[in-house]
């Protein structure tokens, strides 16, 4: 079984959409964590309800927060297989993305390598996407290094964008993509179907 570690900043959409999917059965894992920068964002009332253990974290000293060297050791002790960037909205540290090499995972709202980068988040991915009048647009699942969007590509969706109006239509149809290839991702991952070849990952 997969122990995945869920990071959100948000409604939590795609967290509840991997919780579904794993109640569904459709994928061998469990989330044993979800943590956040923000204490009363909706995803957290989401844990709560359902009994999973959240945690809090900061660079900085603030009161029910932890650090990252913090996080990192209860991962460690509850054997955290992957982690999962669902809509979170800080960078990770250094030092924890190279403590947790190649099992940090992100889901981001557009065809990497375009609409990529510091700043490119949420909707201010969609309203560069619709300014740019694209025809195409998409959601990405990618490993995470140390620089933002840059990881390895693991799968991509487009989808036809073309007919939209507007940059919340697009933020609209993109997300449905994102709730349908995360937990896709996921369950190639607890299936042990994923691998690099020659610098490419490879999904069986």
């Amino acid at each position: 079984m997969l122990n995945l570690a869920i990071f959100v900043s948000g409604r939590g959409s795609n967290l509840i959409s991997i919780f579904n999917a794993i109640k569904r059965k459709e994928i061998n894992a469990s989330v044993k964590a979800v943590v956040s920068n923000k204490i009363n964002c909706p995803a957290i009332k989401f844990a709560l309800k359902n009994q999973i253990k959240v945690f809090f974290v900061s660079e900085k000293e603030k009161k029910e927060f932890i650090n990252f060297e913090q996080l990192k050791n209860q991962f460690l002790s509850d054997k955290i297989d992957l982690i999962v960037l669902a809509g979170f909205m800080k960078k990770i540290p250094a030092e924890f993305v190279e403590q947790f090499d190649n099992k940090i995972i992100n889901i981001h709202p557009a065809l990497l390598p375009s609409f990529g980068g510091e700043g490119m988040f949420g909707m201010n991915v969609h309203k560069a996407v619709f300014n740019k009048s694209c025809k195409v647009s998409g959601a990405t699942v990618h490993f995470v290094n140390n620089k933002y969007d840059e990881g390895m590509i693991i799968f991509q969706k487009a989808v036809d964008i073309s007919g939209l109006s507007s940059p919340e239509e697009i933020a609209k149809k993109v997300l449905r993509i994102e709730h349908k290839i995360l937990p896709f991702v996921l369950k190639k991952f607890a299936e042990h179907k994923l691998r690099e070849v020659n610098n490419r990952i490879i999904i069986e």
